[in-house]
C-alpha cells in the first residue's frame, strides 16, 4: 500500500489554489472543473475540493512538508502571503538530528505543517 492522493477540502478551489501552488510551491497538474484542482509533491498529489458531503473547509487533518532551512522557508511562504500560525521551533533533540516544525494557515485556515530534520 501507499498513499495515491490526499484530498483538502476547501471553501473555494480558485481562491485556495495559488496558495498551495505558489506560497507552498506544488506543481499545478489540471483542474477539471471550477470545483477540482490536482497538484503534486513529488509522488504524492493532492486534490483541493470544495465539500463533496464530508469534510470541511478550515478542518481537515494537518499536512506536514519536509523542507531545508526551515527557518528561511517559513519566512519566505510568509512573505508570499501565507498566514504564520506558529514560528519554526525546535520540537526535540534526536541522537542523529534535530526536529524543527513550524506552522502556516492557507486562506480558509487549514493548518499547514513545514518540518525539517536538521542534522
Amino acid at each position: 500500500m501507499e498513499i495515491g492522493q490526499i484530498a483538502i477540502t476547501v471553501s473555494d478551489v480558485s481562491k485556495v489554489l495559488p496558495f498551495y501552488r505558489d506560497v507552498l510551491g506544488l506543481n499545478f497538474q489540471f483542474s477539471p472543473n471550477h470545483n477540482l484542482a490536482f497538484l503534486s509533491a513529488g509522488p504524492i498529489r493532492f486534490m483541493l475540493s470544495t465539500s463533496q458531503g464530508s469534510g470541511q473547509a478550515g478542518a481537515n487533518s494537518i499536512l506536514y512538508f519536509r523542507v531545508i532551512d526551515i527557518t528561511a522557508t517559513h519566512a519566505a511562504m510568509v512573505k508570499k502571503g501565507a498566514i504564520s500560525e506558529r514560528p519554526p521551533h525546535l520540537i526535540a533533540k534526536m541522537p542523529d538530528h534535530e526536529l524543527w516544525i513550524g506552522f502556516l494557515r492557507d486562506p480558509d485556515g487549514n493548518l499547514v505543517g513545514l518540518m525539517e530534520e536538521k542534522r
